[in-house]
């Protein structure tokens, strides 16, 4: 029996002058200048395609890990470049249950707030995890919880547990639209936020729908009292900081380790690899010493192990985002008593020990680390992505927990999607055969209403504020965030134990509407006449047929010129280099294609 594949379609294939054929050897080229050596490497690409039976593009699909498993990337990055692996410890490597430990949290600051001085009637609200989303903004002057686009563009607004209609909306923000400002609007960003952006939600619907109160624009009144939504929220956001650094939280969750954090059996086995690999690890945290020992020894410790040798280095109580500016004093830790010792830590950082504040740049140079050479993961976008990525170059890797129910409710409602797609085909079919001329205006009301429908099922799905990412067809502010600071994302850092420590992290390409909904078409007609005698062609393949007979003209008064030179050559090596991790850093100096295709085969 023949088992030989069928050759692979032919598909034309153009870089500047050169044309080869794809899955059907290599046809004729005619490059004005370039060098047989170029010509050469372009082959072996193709050649390379060919003998791996990739040769028709159109038609391969690229391997993917499971979903689960799956690490998703905004950034090219490899690996194999990373020498330092930063940590961050809450919701990071110390992964809290959730929601035993949010409504934990959520009563302590009911507490809080009745001690004093708030109704105890508080008291019988219950945390409910299906209403809060991390990246909402509170809007303090108004009191409303907003879950906007990346340009402040208003895409749900909720007073209390009241959902505000279009006409609502309109009368408090024209256009749907608000700046974000730091002394109206606060970014609920974090995962201990959660909790808070529950809980001023229940306040907020609590007065306003008293019978004690009366309602104002921007409070509420009882009497001679007048409480501003904006001291609400500053009551809630300081009972919240009381609860976290002089509260029982900690306390109760030291006390409580089995019942509040996951202790995962592989988490040892990724520090250990990463370690063999030849990288270094540190852990960075806010957290101070004595309740940062208590978790990592539940998360690594045994009795033949202490869980400080997992990392290279260890600071604790590092005040970020401060750390990643002018930070504070680096002092070393005294781990029989807890203590800081006296005096500025100078250097070298030891494996074991434990030191505390200082900053990046101090950091950085004891443990001769440079920006790109550090991959910090945590699941701050504020203090552990953004700043880390803007202000020291860091390579960043953003953990979110919520991904997991995202990808569940993406892959498992497809069919919601799939109505999508075929409402958007019916709207198309409706105005298919109409143009310009068209004296009449179809009706698509039906078709709009359904697909309020739908994409209101679908955001349910995620929660009573939908998605984490998306509302609708819209990304959150949250969504854009993630795509600007963070290299990597995923539910989980563990996942990086399906990878190896030489992968290279591609980023998908990032289409804009003119490129992801138009198709790709092979055609072998001629370029338009329209658009050779009306646009500038910049494709030097295009243009050389066009200047040919201007070219043959002026040879002679360019032998003449003492212009050095007249025109620009096309580049012969790779100078366009499209993601970081692409280009040769060590050198940054172009790299020859022929180079690429070695490192390939290799």
């Amino acid at each position: 029996m023949n088992t030989e594949l069928p050759p692979a379609p032919s598909a034309s294939v153009s870089h500047d002058s050169i044309n080869v054929s794809v899955g059907g050897g290599i046809s004729s080229s005619n490059y004005n200048g370039a060098s047989q050596n170029s010509l050469a490497s372009r082959s072996k690409s193709i050649e390379l395609l060919s003998s791996t039976g990739m040769g028709d593009l159109t038609v391969t699909k690229s391997y993917k890990r499971d979903t689960k498993h799956r690490v998703f990337v905004n950034r090219s990055l490899h690996l194999e470049k990373i020498k330092f692996f930063g940590f961050d410890m809450d919701y990071t490597l110390a992964v809290y249950k959730s929601p035993q430990y949010e409504s934990m949290s959520f009563h302590l600051v009911v507490e809080r707030l009745i001690s004093i001085g708030y109704p105890t009637q508080i008291r019988d609200f219950e945390y409910d995890p299906t209403f809060p989303v991390r990246g909402l903004w509170f809007d303090t002057k108004y009191g409303n919880l907003l879950k906007v686009d990346a340009y402040g563009n208003l895409l749900v607004c909720v007073h209390g547990f009241a959902f505000l209609k279009p006409s609502e909306v309109r009368t408090l923000y024209p256009n749907k639209f608000i700046q974000l400002e730091e002394n109206r609007i606060y970014v609920l960003n974090t995962l201990f936020n959660l909790p808070e952006t529950y809980l001023l939600a229940c306040l907020i619907d609590f007065f306003t729908n008293s019978d004690e109160f009366t309602n104002e624009p921007t409070g509420v009144k009882c009497h001679d009292l007048y409480m501003s939504f904006k001291s609400i929220f500053q009551d809630c956001r300081d009972a919240m900081d009381w609860v976290h650094l002089k509260g029982d939280l900690k306390r109760l969750t030291v006390k409580n380790l089995e019942n509040f954090v996951h202790r995962d059996t592989l988490l040892p086995v990724l520090l250990d690899r990463m370690r063999d690999h030849g990288s270094k690890s540190f852990l960075l945290t806010n957290s101070e010493y004595d309740y940062t020992s208590k978790i990592m020894s539940y998360l690594l410790e045994t009795p033949e192990r202490a869980w400080e040798s997992y990392f290279d280095y260890i600071v604790v109580d590092s005040k970020k985002p401060n750390f990643f500016g002018e930070g504070t004093i680096l002092r070393q830790i005294d781990k029989r008593t807890g203590a800081q010792r006296i005096g500025i830590h100078t250097g070298p950082l030891q494996q074991g020990q434990i030191y505390s504040g200082g900053c990046c740049d101090v950091f950085s140079e004891l443990i001769g680390a440079k920006g790109k050479d550090v991959l910090y993961i945590g699941d701050h976008i504020f203090g552990d992505i953004l700043k880390s990525k803007k202000i020291r170059g860091w390579r960043t890797f953003l953990i979110i927990p919520e991904l997991a129910q995202e990808l569940y409710v993406w892959t498992n409602k497809k069919m919601l999607y799939n109505r999508l797609q075929n409402l958007d085909a019916i709207l198309s079919d409706i105005y298919r055969n109409l143009d310009s001329a068209s004296p009449f205006s179809p009706n698509i009301s039906n078709v709009q209403e359904a697909m309020r429908e739908v994409t209101h099922e679908m955001d349910l799905s995620y929660g009573m504020l939908g998605s984490l990412f998306r509302s609708g067809s819209r990304q959150t502010f949250f969504a854009s965030q993630v795509i600007r600071y963070a290299d990597l994302y995923a539910a989980s850092f563990l996942n990086l134990l399906h990878y190896p420590f030489s992968y290279l992290f591609k980023a998908p390409p990032m289409l804009m509407p003119h490129e992801s909904t138009v198709e790709h078409e092979a055609t072998t007609e001629p370029l338009p006449q329209e658009l050779v005698s009306s646009v500038a062609m910049r494709a030097r393949s295009i243009t050389e047929t066009i200047e040919s007979k201007a070219a043959k003209r002026n040879t002679a008064s360019r032998t003449e010129s003492t212009v050095p030179h007249l025109r620009a050559e096309t580049p012969r090596k790779l100078t366009h280099h499209h993601d970081e991790d692409d280009s040769d850093e060590d050198t940054g100096l172009p790299i020859k294609l022929d180079h690429v295709l070695k490192e390939e085969d290799d």
